[in-house]
């Protein structure tokens, strides 16, 4: 059975972190999606702020990255093969905040004067310094408590953009419930994501309204997207029985696919 994707939060990505390390460190906005040109200096600005209550001192670095099968994110230091991070340049590589300040932070993407059309994709990671990191001792074994915060940036050089495709509307079993999924394949230049809603009618001729989760689908990725009920007005998920009537319309940047489909 396939994994179904959940909803990329809109909030900066914690992607590895201990509660009790009392990591406060937070990043906004979580996520840039740009545009330039060959030969451009592109220059952007990210909050760097420490919500604790004393001071502490964060690495920040760029890393590339991949979404998983199952919705989460890779990151990796390793230069990956035709990454862009070379044109990326940052202010710098230790941040001091006392407590409870936070202060800007500058990054620059240098796109080359004979860049091709692409979309460069890489990730800035904020974490606490591994110089200062506390320990924590737990019988005779002393551990590193740490957090890392990834911001995701997407930039758009020259003419690309998506080109999603639905290859199939099916039912799947999410958490032991039938739910309605979409195939998608990318076969644009650039990463896409779909919005709109669905209205569905079911065997007891119960209408619904779906919801199409906007997970983001890389640029000649296939990727199964979940389609959820919205919520009645007294906050529950509504129940409903098969056989589904689907229909509406899924829009993305530069396209629409029309959807008209029952599903048993």
């Amino acid at each position: 059975m396939n994994k179904i994707l959940p909803i990329l939060c809109s909030a900066a990505l914690l992607v590895s972190s201990t509660g009790a390390s009392g990591f406060a460190g937070y990043v906004a906005p979580a996520r840039f999606e740009l545009e330039g040109k060959p030969g451009q200096v592109v220059r952007q600005v990210i909050d760097i702020g420490n919500d604790g209550a004393v001071a502490d001192e964060f690495s920040v670095k760029t890393a590339d990255w991949q979404l998983t099968r199952t919705g989460g994110v890779h990151f990796d230091q390793a230069l990956a093969e035709k990454s862009c991070r070379p044109w990326v340049q940052i202010e710098r590589h230790t941040v001091k905040l006392a407590p409870r300040a936070k202060r800007k932070f500058r990054f620059e993407m240098h796109v080359p004067a004979n860049a091709n059309p692409q979309e460069c994709r890489f990730a800035i990671l904020v974490e606490r310094n591994d110089d200062v990191l506390p320990t924590v001792v737990t019988g005779n074994i002393q551990m590193p408590l740490s957090g890392r915060i990834g911001v995701i940036v997407y930039l758009k050089v020259g003419d690309v953009k998506p080109r999603l495709e639905v290859r199939n509307v099916r039912l799947d079993r999410v958490n032991g419930v039938p739910m309605p999924v979409l195939d998608i394949e990318n076969t644009g230049s650039a990463h896409g994501r779909l919005e709109g809603i669905l209205e569905g009618i079911d065997a007891n001729n119960q209408r619904i309204e779906f919801t199409v989760s906007n997970f983001p689908i890389l640029a000649g990725e296939k990727r199964t997207i979940l389609v959820s009920p919205q919520d009645t007005a007294d906050g529950k998920r509504p129940a409903w029985v098969p056989p589904l009537r689907l229909k509406g319309e899924l829009e993305w940047a530069g396209g629409k696919w029309p959807i008209n489909v029952e599903l048993k």
